[in-house]
């Protein structure tokens, strides 16, 4: 293994992380759109050179996203979107540094901790998610979606309905079972569906410009700038503080990693919810509780050694970063699966070594660059909304190369500014989207291999279990509703018999 360590592979490995960060940050763009950029370079690499450069890339472009999320609130990737909640009110607060130091070495704890388990345990897990059929995709896709009673705890039918319109989302363009056209209102561009990253700098980040609009007339000093000051975190600071999240939060992001075609957004979301359902202050979530940057953070960069375990171990990529790096272990003439361990357990354990070298330089530059990232700040309010809305329509552009994407991020953008001015969450739009193809998919192909017997979902043991807790999540916020209304409604008739 350490005969492959050379000066070389890790100089690409850092200069992969640089790439990955600059993906990540900018809006629009991605890990996987880095990884898949930089692949072209490595034709005629040896596979441990290829590897440094694309895995640095992957490891950097999920962190990068957080740093935009915070200062400007415009996740740079979808794996950043829960971030956003609590990053950006600390930013607000004035307390950017502290921010970012929690982003970035919770970022870091969260992809250790998926590359010990990728070590230690990358055979036995990856057999565990060969258990995986239909119905439990669609039980994860279910427990995915009870977290909008979490997310829009202000007013659970606001966050309904916020969800139902992104599962509506989800449903245009061509169905994929029939193939037949959905809701495109015979636009050919939308055949193609509502894409992610369009939803997503549409509703976040172009809409938080139309926001800024108001202001724009306002003469002195940026409120951001004005109350930026505060102090940093150390990582003895955050492990004594919150070791429970981040070690529940790194447990979720590997096992959502190891889980095939879920992601490092689906992870940040379920274990913001998780955190936010432990807290003993859950009101202060979405309000700038460090907790919700160190549960998002920990867990989406934990996906990315989790990823890799059914990719090394059974040639099945993840999530969509690491179905490139399946084409780029091809084209090295390299077939991933059980026998790579015993034809090339050289290789495979240097992979091991680049994943924790990627994650402790990006955790290196994120802390030693602050003063860098938080210069944004001082940009005026103008010129940098301004930036920021250029990057949004060229990311929107990028990802297919569609003029309408721009014009649906910016239809989109609208729907989430009358969002935010009526109370009603964007998060769960967001969060319907993303899960809405895969719940639908898998519910239709259950009941295309049983013939439409539904009873599949409770006989089947791992879907029963997610099903039931998924049930238990969603009711228990409405619950807890119910009781507090009631205990309301005593207390006046009380005070009213009293007087």
């Amino acid at each position: 293994m350490f005969e492959f360590l050379t000066i070389g592979t890790v100089l690409l490995c850092l200069l992969g992380v640089v790439v990955g960060i600059i993906f990540g940050f900018l809006p629009g763009l991605s890990a996987t759109m880095g990884v898949a950029l930089m692949m072209p370079f490595t034709f005629g690499m040896p596979l441990t050179s290829s590897m440094a450069l694309l895995l640095g890339v992957y490891c950097g472009g999920i962190y990068g996203g957080s740093i935009t999320a915070i200062l400007i609130r415009t996740p740079g990737t979808p794996a950043s979107a829960a971030t956003v909640l609590d990053g950006y009110p600390l930013t607000q607060k004035g307390l950017a540094k502290r921010a970012l130091d929690t982003a970035t070495m919770s970022s870091m704890m969260g992809g250790l901790f998926s590359c010990i388990i990728l070590i230690l345990l990358a055979k036995r897990i990856a057999t565990f998610a060969l258990r995986f059929g239909a119905p439990e995709y669609f039980a994860v896709g279910i427990f995915g979606l009870s977290m909008v009673t979490a997310l829009s705890s202000k007013n659970i039918r606001k966050g309904l309905v916020s969800c139902i319109l992104g599962f509506m989302l989800s449903t245009i363009g061509l169905d994929s079972l029939s193939g037949a056209t959905r809701f495109t209102l015979g636009n050919i561009y939308m055949m193609a569906g509502v894409e992610t990253v369009t939803a997503l700098v549409g509703l976040f980040a172009i809409s938080e410009f139309l926001s800024k609009l108001q202001s724009a007339g306002k003469k002195g000093p940026d409120s951001t700038i004005a109350k930026y000051g505060g102090k940093g975190m150390s990582i003895f600071e955050l492990i004594k503080g919150h070791w429970t999240n981040l070690l529940r939060s790194s447990v979720i992001g590997t096992i959502v990693g190891i889980i095939p075609a879920t992601g490092s957004g689906t992870a940040g979301w379920i274990s913001y919810n998780e955190a936010k359902r432990a807290s003993k202050e859950p009101e202060t979530f979405g309000q700038g509780n460090i907790d919700g940057v160190v549960a998002a953070e920990s867990s989406n960069n934990a996906v990315t050694g989790g990823a890799l375990i059914p990719l090394l171990t059974l040639g099945v990529p993840g999530d969509t970063v690491t179905a490139v790096l399946l084409g780029a272990l091809m084209l090295q003439g390299i077939t991933p699966g059980p026998m790579l361990f015993v034809q090339r357990p050289d290789e495979v354990n240097f992979i091991y070594l680049l994943m924790i070298l990627a994650n402790v330089f990006f955790c290196i530059l994120g802390v030693t660059c602050v003063p860098l990232f938080v210069k944004v700040l001082k940009v005026p309010t103008s010129a940098l909304m301004a930036g920021v809305l250029g990057l949004c329509c060229i990311g929107a552009f990028a990802v297919r190369g569609y003029v309408f994407d721009i014009q649906c991020a910016l239809v989109l953008a609208i729907v989430g500014y009358l969002f935010s001015k009526t109370d009603y969450p964007i998060p769960p739009v967001l969060l319907g989207l993303l899960l809405g193809k895969t719940i639908e998919a898998n519910f239709r192909r259950a009941m295309t291999q049983t013939g439409g017997d539904w009873t599949i979902f409770f006989t089947r043991p791992i879907c029963c279990v997610m099903l039931v807790i998924s049930i238990a999540a969603f009711c228990w916020p409405i619950l807890q509703a119910i009781i507090k209304y009631v205990k309301e409604r005593k207390a006046a008739k009380a005070e009213s018999a009293a007087e």
